[in-house]
């Protein structure tokens, strides 16, 4: 096997162990922040729609100026520790991230006083202020001090290819998260006042909370394993001025492309009112009920499926880097087609498989609410071009392809802003994840190109590997639906206390179904290797 080769397996096994960490720790993070809504939609009662909709805007305008605030410099922190290291240059590598911290950290402290004096403007709704935001978006400044410099540990590991420490911190920040939201809301909405208001501004000050245990853990990594790393090497670090200026100019496409999906939900928060108000007479309650069904319902479920993609975006970065610091065009290449292959080995299932099992999984978390139903089976294939999109975006980063990536971005974005007009008028609620879906699709079809342009990627041998993996998925599909669809028969309609067997049973029959057929049809081989054949020999499957 020449060096080439060993190269390009042990970057494939970087890119599968990596994603792997990310990805567990990125989808039961993700699980954990979707339960919690059972018993939290629950204790709401009669408030749980206005509950839904005012976490949703409040938490919207927190995300983008959350993205805002860490500027992108964690991804870029990530790709440029991955450059130096990939140069020898470790000393450069140690002292960017110590001045990256300091500088993260004085962003923190600015974000979250520009979202506490905005919060005014920010809280506007139909053109008058809306006082129920106000406490939302000031619990939400908090977790802006504490985030920010926690993104740095991250991408700091991330340059060296330690995924795990972010992964486990996800869960960690996830489950303080979950613990306080759940403990404040019972308190307030059983045992206390009643106040839903309060109970959202205390669900979303967990943020902070689980911030607090995330960021200790991480220290905590760092001073164990990376405190005593020094220069091996002779080459001396580069000048602070230096290295932040090359962290700042690669840090502007992350603030775009990160901010990807929150623009679009922050564009459907205002406009999305505006246009049903022009079009039709809807009440306030109507208004948020509709509102809350994309934004926050179907949205909270779906982000599960598109934290795969993002857990691949993360790990892609990296090496991506390495392989262009050496000049490697076709292990570039490679590395592309391998990430596209373990996204669809990974995402088409996960979205069919969510929209087979829609209305189960609905119910379990909401209640049996066909109009939701038939959206999360919507949105869910939506979730496919939302992934791919941070996917591409990550990989045209990692290639220093910025300009482009934010072009066909913003191209994307337009289009949506564009076709989101008469999409509500004739779909009404589907308008934005329609107009969503156009959108994304147009973004990632124009980066499809341009990489195609710049690394000539081999499209037949692509093209077939998707198409197999794509019939897998829909045989998955059929299967579950055909199950889940009669056991709703037999059960004579859908409940809370019902909907658990039926989505365990449906999602079973397609991990089982999915599972034979990528080991029978050998789909995974080229990225997992001898261990699919082991588990082939195991299960007696030819």
């Amino acid at each position: 096997m020449g060096v080439s080769a060993i190269a390009d397996r042990q970057a494939q096994k970087a890119l599968v162990t990596g994603s792997a960490w990310m990805t567990a720790g990125s989808i039961f993070s993700r699980i954990l922040g979707a339960i919690y809504v059972i018993p939290w939609y629950l204790w709401m009662g009669h408030a749980a729609a206005a509950g839904n909709a005012l976490f949703a805007r409040g938490y919207n305008i927190y995300s983008l100026f959350l993205i805002i605030s860490t500027a992108g410099i964690p991804s870029a922190v990530s790709k440029q520790v991955a450059h130096y290291l990939a140069s020898g240059a470790y000393a450069s590598a140690k002292r960017l991230f110590e001045r990256s911290l300091v500088l993260m950290i004085g962003l923190g402290v600015v974000s979250a006083g520009a979202l506490w004096g905005l919060t005014p403007l920010l809280a506007l709704q139909n053109g008058q202020v809306d006082p129920r935001m106000l406490p939302v978006l000031h619990a939400l400044v908090w977790p802006l001090l504490l985030i920010p410099p926690m993104s740095i540990f991250r991408g700091y590991f991330q340059g060296f290819a330690e995924m795990a420490p972010s992964a486990i911190s996800q869960l960690l920040e996830q489950f303080a998260r979950v613990v306080y939201m759940l403990g404040s809301t019972y308190l307030i909405m059983k045992a206390g006042s009643g106040d839903y208001v309060q109970a959202v501004a205390h669900s979303t000050f967990g943020a902070f909370v689980g911030a607090v245990l995330a960021l200790g853990y991480l220290i905590g990594v760092y001073w164990r394993r990376h405190e005593a790393f020094v220069e091996v090497t002779a080459v001396p670090p580069a000048p602070t001025k230096t290295l932040l200026q090359e962290v700042l100019r690669q840090s502007l496409p992350f603030i775009i492309l990160d901010a990807g999906t929150v623009l679009y939900q922050f564009f459907d928060q205002y406009s999305f009112p505006e246009l049903l108000h022009h079009f039709f007479l809807v009440s306030e309650p109507q208004q948020e009920y509709l509102y809350g069904l994309f934004a926050f319902n179907t949205n909270k479920l779906v982000m599960i499926v598109v934290s795969l993609a993002s857990a691949m975006a993360v790990t892609a970065i990296p090496l991506l880097a390495t392989a262009y610091t050496h000049r490697d065009r076709r292990g570039v290449a490679d590395q592309i087609e391998n990430i596209l292959r373990l996204f669809f080995l990974v995402m088409w299932p996960s979205a069919l498989g969510m929209a087979a099992v829609a209305r189960p999984l609905y119910t379990l978390f909401y209640v049996d609410d066909h109009l939701g139903e038939a959206m999360l089976a919507f949105d869910a294939y939506v979730a496919i071009f939302m992934g791919l999109f941070t996917v591409l975006a990550a990989v045209m980063q990692g290639l220093y392809q910025n300009r482009q990536a934010i072009r066909y971005f913003l191209i994307g974005l337009g289009v949506k802003m564009l076709v989101q007009y008469p999409l509500v008028f004739w779909t009404v609620s589907f308008g934005p994840l329609v107009a969503t879906l156009i959108g994304m699709a147009t973004t990632v079809v124009l980066m499809l190109l341009a990489l195609d342009r710049q690394y000539d990627l081999d499209w037949a041998r692509l093209g077939h590997d998707v198409t197999q993996l794509l019939l897998a998925s829909l045989v998955m599909f059929g299967c579950v639906v055909v199950v889940v669809g009669g056991l709703s028969v037999a059960i004579g309609g859908m409940r809370k206390l019902t909907a658990v067997p039926v989505l365990l049973v449906g999602a079973t029959v397609g991990v089982a179904v999915y599972g034979y057929l990528i080991l029978r049809w050998r789909l995974a081989d080229d990225l997992f290797g001898p261990r699919l054949a082991a588990i082939r020999r195991r299960l007696r499957i030819r």
